[in-house]
């Protein structure tokens, strides 16, 4: 079995031992060599340890997590955030394809990550473009959490073979494909993402996008018109005709209000 290396970098000293007694328990590919309490203190293990995983705290004092990752060749490492934040730090997660642990670490959420990590770092370390689109998959996710609850421009959208950043503003609609989604982008490109419709719903904004029926999301700024004739539909500036249903109906005219409000 292959092992991993990997330093946790947290300022409370309970949550690494936890996670240290976690990852030897229920994660035997992945050796904890060092542990740190501080950004300085991580800094000075990696020039000591060979590194591959990093399990690191968002939030602490002097040096956040993602000031840290300014000053090293974050590239190098697959990064596994722990965090207690919630709200709008958790969406800009979710948004990205960081991983990511939330406290208190429950031993499932742990395994979880740990195996997409572990997935992350071959993908990385055997295509090049992988590693620049991580790269800049953690650069987009800083700018996230520093627009705290402004919307969000970017996100990170992982598919079978990896990952790619899409500018939020040109997804035109999101369609749902078993556990998968596809998102078609202006310019007739498609993606197909590892993640279900409902994972989109709570990163995507309101009142941009808006959920029409039960495996369709559609961007408002990309709609062209509706009409109830033999049954009830959206048209896009692409042509696409998509069904609303009707319990979603009343929800969708209110929605179209608020979006064109969102407008003036």
């Amino acid at each position: 079995m292959k092992k991993y290396r990997a330093i946790l970098v947290d300022d409370e000293k309970n949550v690494r031992e936890v996670l240290d007694l976690l990852l030897f328990q229920y994660c035997k590919q992945v050796e904890v060599v060092a542990m740190a309490s501080s950004a300085s203190e991580a800094r000075e293990l990696l020039k000591k340890h060979d590194v591959d995983f990093i399990f690191l705290d968002i939030s602490m004092p002097k040096e956040d997590g993602f000031t840290f990752l300014t000053t090293i060749p974050k590239e190098n490492y697959c990064i596994i955030f722990v965090t207690a934040f919630e709200d709008y730090a958790l969406r800009a997660l979710k948004a990205s394809a960081i991983d990511y642990l939330l406290k208190p670490i429950t031993p499932l959420d742990l395994v979880d990550a740990v195996s997409k990590a572990i997935q992350h770092y071959e993908l990385l370390n055997s295509r090049q473009q992988e590693k620049n689109n991580y790269n800049d998959s953690l650069k987009n996710l800083g700018e996230n959490i520093s627009l705290g609850s402004k919307s969000m421009t970017k996100i990170t959208v992982s598919e079978q073979f990896g990952f790619q950043i899409v500018n939020t503003s040109d997804i035109m609609y999101l369609k749902a494909d078993s556990n998968y989604t596809i998102l078609h982008l202006s310019g007739l490109k498609k993606i197909v993402a590892t993640r279900t419709l409902g994972d989109f719903e709570k990163i995507l904004d309101q009142p941009d996008f808006f959920r029409i029926h039960k495996s369709i999301i559609i961007n408002f700024k990309y709609l062209k018109g509706y009409t109830s004739y033999q049954g009830n539909f959206v048209t896009l500036i692409d042509g696409s005709s998509l069904s609303i249903s009707r319990r979603r109906l009343n929800d969708f005219r209110d929605a179209v209000k608020q979006f064109t409000k969102s407008l003036d």
